[in-house]
């Protein structure tokens, strides 16, 4: 397989811009337009473009399937885990403001929206990366 120096050069250069954006989309996702599942689709595309552009074995170098069932598992504890903690607190699934927190009511909920985000991203991230190793997989056989 020939090796294009240009395509990996352009690729290095734009991979941690594509992962600041999908920072920025997950975490103004619960007051603007985004959100966990669209910045999880744009971080797990800055994998997809290492693994297109320096092949499946360097993408798995920086992100293995170890790391996928981990993050995933993660990010779907979190989500589940602030819906668990308000029911238990007496509130419907993710009724944020019943957890008993030192802040205003606002801020409550706009803290656990922002952390069910970052776990529907990561979860997200996870799971398309990891679909993107099991496609990749299946073509090189």
């Amino acid at each position: 397989m020939k090796q294009d120096v240009v395509i990996r050069t352009v690729c290095r250069l734009i991979v941690p811009f594509i992962q600041i954006f999908a920072l920025y989309v997950i975490i103004h996702g619960a007051s603007g337009a985004g959100g966990g599942f669209q910045g999880g689709v744009i971080f797990a595309s800055s994998f997809i473009l290492i693994g297109i552009a320096f092949g499946l074995s360097d993408a798995r170098q920086r992100i293995s399937e170890k790391a996928n069932t981990l993050l995933s598992c993660t990010g779907l504890y979190l989500y589940a885990g602030i819906g668990v903690l308000c029911i238990v607190f007496g509130g419907n699934f993710l009724g944020y403001s019943f957890i008993p927190l030192p802040l205003d009511s606002a801020a409550t909920r706009g803290l656990m929206a922002e952390i069910v985000e970052i776990g529907i991203g990561i979860t997200v991230m996870a799971v398309m990366t990891s679909i993107f190793y099991d496609i990749a997989v299946k073509e090189d056989m």
